[in-house]
């Protein structure tokens, strides 16, 4: 699949600029729930973003997700990701995005899966980073193939295969010179038997992989099958050099859910 980049999307998608920009910027629509969505569409460096038709209003805090551990500022900025990278064709299901917060330690269960549509937490649980990212907390990124280290932000799932670790998804990094990589190195999601409680108990920190994001072997079945073939993951830190080059989160969207 083609990586993500401004320049493509503006080939793939100056003819529908011109049609929107010679429309309203507001529509409404009723959503699978119900109730009305009114999404303001933003453009701006050739590029049209309009937020996922899901009544998302204080989402945060219906599934109290910060009591939970997710930060708020992780949580807008997948938002804003799953928003863009619908306007691209980037994921085919967006009801369901799942978020990784590195500014947890590994001790702490920093993967979030959510079905936006429905509303529910389906799996909250530990995730690995990088052995070179970090001991208990992820501070060192990297998109290089022998770094090690877990790469930051924005991924559309692809499909499944039987590996080293068994049932493991594929990820398709979408974000340029930050994790466009990830196939070269092989970052794909698996389980892991270092990535558990007793670990966290033994060590106060569970083990961490080459830069997969390893999660829990009595869970890999069930959320890779969960969130396989075209959702968006989103792995988060507070990281600077991440926050002023990710091309994604310097884009502009505005919406009223």
């Amino acid at each position: 699949m083609k990586k993500f980049t401004l320049k493509k999307s503006y080939i793939s998608f100056s003819s529908f600029f011109l049609i929107t920009l010679s429309m309203p910027f507001v529509s409404a629509r009723s959503n699978p729930m119900g109730s009305e969505t009114t999404a303001t569409t933003a453009v701006k460096n050739n590029i049209t973003i309009t937020p996922v038709e899901i009544n998302r209003n204080n989402i945060y805090d219906s599934l109290k997700l910060g009591s939970l551990g997710l930060a708020k500022q992780a949580f807008d900025y997948a938002m804003k990701g799953l928003d863009i990278m619908k306007a691209v064709g980037k994921v085919e299901n967006y009801n369901v995005i799942s978020i990784v917060d590195f500014s947890k330690a590994s001790s702490q269960k920093r993967l979030f899966v959510l079905d936006l549509k429905n509303r529910k937490v389906l799996f909250n649980t530990y995730v690995a980073h990088g052995m070179n990212s970090g001991k208990e907390f992820a501070q060192k990124f990297s998109n290089d193939p022998s770094s090690n280290k877990s790469s930051l932000g924005f991924y559309e799932t692809l499909g499944t295969y039987i590996g080293e670790h068994g049932y493991s998804l594929k990820l398709e990094g979408v974000e340029k010179g930050i994790n466009d990589n990830a196939n070269k190195r092989n970052i794909v999601m698996h389980g892991a038997q270092y990535v558990n409680s007793n670990t966290v108990r033994e060590h106060g920190y569970i083990g961490r992989s080459w830069g997969c994001p390893a999660i829990p072997e009595a869970l890999q079945v069930p959320i890779i099958e969960k969130i396989k073939n075209g959702t968006c993951l989103f792995i988060y830190s507070p990281d600077k050099n991440y926050l002023d080059h990710s091309e994604i989160l310097k884009q502009t969207t505005t919406s009223v859910m």
